[in-house]
Order: structure tokens, then sequence, then C-alpha cells
């Protein structure tokens, strides 16, 4: 039987919203990973057959197709075909899964999938002429549609979580990105990219820009509500607005051993549900009872998980329901303190995960992100 398996991925530096990467046009920072995932496998650039890329807002210089433009841009040839999908925050994720799904079926034999978001280029919801405003107003009176920020806050006060939990939760989020940025876990993934720093004077940024390490509970506590004027949701335990993006090379594994490839993990389990469309954050719950079912395992049996920190209530309400180790559970930060640009976190996820695996020797990862309107997506992978 076909198998897709994952040969090689690698991310950018995560920039923060009119930050170091301001001035990369998402196409170019796209290219820039290409690129680095075509010299580090080592792979004929002429034998991808596909390049599937997420990207949430795609408008301005993330329309016509940016995933096509990052390829043309980047030393692929020509005759690469590429797509661009979106599954809100699950895009590059989903990327992966169709990448992979491709391989399997047996339509080609190796393919990247990845992600970019410029979230400073191409401001968050300007697909939709700015907000929720334009929607279809049938939808609000079929469902209460509301922001996310506004979901965290029922989640958090579903579960009973206090401010002090969820700003808890972020200070750790920082603490563990530091750690692992000053070890040097990051560095064997990401490529360093040429940056501006405040003053406009060119740097070459090698760390994520978003991690504060001069954080602490009492500055988080501080912070206003950013949602409701009682809330608990506020900057400091929600994800940051960013930019970045990341490539995965997956290949058939037969094929890539022919060529002298090594293949690093292989696929248990894809899965993508929906539900909820107000609620819309907790569907992370039955997409992973979903995921560990059809892998054949139990939280327990995971070395590491990957949940994405759109917010902290996010993750606490993962933590209370599946009780697994909380020390593999972001195990170097997330979202909080790294940066979320949107289509591109699936596919920087999945590089770390990958890595960490690698790293501390572990066997089996899950990777499980919340999407906007009620979808989850969440992927097994098992390191070879």
């Amino acid at each position: 039987m076909r198998e897709a398996v994952i040969l090689e991925a690698v991310r950018t530096p995560i920039g923060k919203r009119n930050g170091a990467l301001r001035e990369w046009r998402p196409d170019a920072l796209y290219a820039k990973v290409l690129d680095a995932l075509l010299d580090r496998s080592g792979l004929d650039p002429a034998r991808v057959e596909d390049v599937v890329t997420g990207c949430v807002t795609q408008a301005g210089e993330q329309g016509a197709n940016v995933g096509r433009l990052g390829v043309l841009l980047s030393r692929l040839p020509k005759e690469v075909p590429a797509v661009t999908l979106n599954r809100m925050c699950g895009s590059s994720q989903q990327a992966v899964h169709f990448a992979a799904q491709a391989i399997a079926a047996g339509d080609m034999d190796f393919a990247i999938a990845g992600g970019v978001e410029s979230m400073t280029r191409a401001p968050m919801f300007s697909d939709i002429g700015g907000g929720f405003h334009t929607l279809n107003p049938a939808l609000f009176q079929k469902y209460p549609l509301i922001h996310q920020g506004e979901s965290a806050e029922r989640i958090a006060r579903l579960y009973g979580f206090s401010r002090r939990d969820l700003d808890a939760w972020s200070l750790l989020s920082h603490r563990r990105a530091q750690r692992a940025t000053e070890e040097g876990y990051f560095l064997g993934q990401m490529v360093p990219l040429q940056a501006l720093d405040a003053e406009g004077k060119p740097f070459l940024l090698d760390r994520d820009e978003g991690i504060r390490k001069d954080t602490s509970l009492e500055k988080l506590l501080a912070l206003k509500p950013a949602f409701l004027e009682d809330g608990l949701i506020t900057a400091g335990n929600s994800s940051q607005i960013s930019d970045g993006a990341a490539a995965i090379l997956l290949g058939e594994k037969e094929r890539a051993l022919a060529l002298g490839l090594r293949p690093r993990a292989r696929f248990l389990a894809r899965v993508v549900v929906a539900g909820d469309p107000t609620l819309q954050l907790l569907e992370i719950l039955p997409a992973t009872r979903k995921a560990l079912e059809r892998a054949g395992l139990s939280i327990h049996d995971l070395d590491v998980i990957e949940v994405n920190e759109a917010f902290a209530s996010v993750v606490l309400a993962f933590l209370k329901e599946f009780n697994p180790d909380p020390e593999r559970v972001n195990p170097n930060g997330g979202a909080i303190a790294l940066g979320h640009p949107l289509g591109a976190t699936g596919a920087i996820l999945m590089t770390k995960l990958l890595h960490e695996l690698e790293r501390r020797d572990g066997e089996l990862g899950l990777q499980v992100m919340c999407i906007g309107h009620g979808q989850a997506t969440a992927t097994v992978i098992q390191r070879l």
C-alpha cells in the first residue's frame, strides 16, 4: 500500500504585526520558505507535483492564489502547480492533509504543503470588507454568531476558569518559548530572515519576535479585557497577530527511500470535524477523540501534543477534558507567546511537532486546532 510520509519541515521566525517582517510581501516570504525546504531536503525541485497552501485572508497581496505566486518567485520550476485554500486557522494543517491524501491515493509521489500569512500587509477580515457586517444576515437569524474572543469568554465561564488561570497559562507559554529559544530548540526548524528593527535598520531575525521574556503574572493581570467590559479574555491570554510562513515536504514512502531520502514521520490519523458555530472553539474536543480513535491510541500514549493557543481558555478546556501530562502539551510555548499567523500556523505547528518529537526521542504526536465558525482539524503522526 502507498503511504505518505513527512520528509522535511521548515518555518520562518514568527514576526509581530508591524514588526520585523513588515516589509516582507507574503508571496516573497512563502518563496523563501519553499526554497529553504528544497535546500534542506535535497529533492530535485522538478519532482514536486503540487504545492498546497493555506492562507486565510486572501485579499490584496495575499490574493490571486498566493501559493502559486510563491512558487513562481521560488526556484521551483514554473511547471509546478499550486493551490491556495482557506479553512481559516486550520488552513495549512488542512493543506498537509490534502497533500498526504493525494500521495496515498496515487495521484502524485511528492508534494509540498505549507501556509503563509502576513497579518501586517493583509489585515484580518480585509477579505470580507473589514468585519462581520458583510456576512449574510440570514446567518445571524439561524445562528447567534459572535467574535471568537466572545466564544473564548463563554468557554472560560463554562469551565469556571478564573482570570488568574488564564494568565498563568499565558505566562507559562512565554516562559516555555523563551527557554526553547535560549536552548536552541527552534534553530533546526527555522530559516533566518533579513528583517528590520524598530528604527528601520536591517538585521538577521533568527528567533520568534513575540516572546516576552520580561512579562510576569502581575503584568498580565493588569491588562484590560479585550472583548467584554467585565471579561476575562485580554491581549495577554490571546494569540498574537503575526506574520510567518512554513512548508512541509511529503512523499510516498517507497519512492522517497528509492531516492535516498529519509522518511521522518507517517500519519496515523487525519481528521476534520464541525459543530457549534457560536461556541465554535471547542470542536478540538471531538476532533481529538476521533483522531485518537482512528489511531487506536489514548491521550496518554502521546509524547507531544500541540494545541493551538488561539486563547488560553481553549487549551485549559483541552487539559480539563483529557487530563494529559501538561508537560507534553505545547512544551515549547504556543501562539500566545510565539504568535498566530493564521494560515501559516498549521504548518508551523506541524514543523514544531516533528522537530520536538525528534529532539526528545519521542514517537507519537498530536496536533489539533480550533477553527472559526465551529470546525477543528486534528492530526496524529508517528515518528519514524
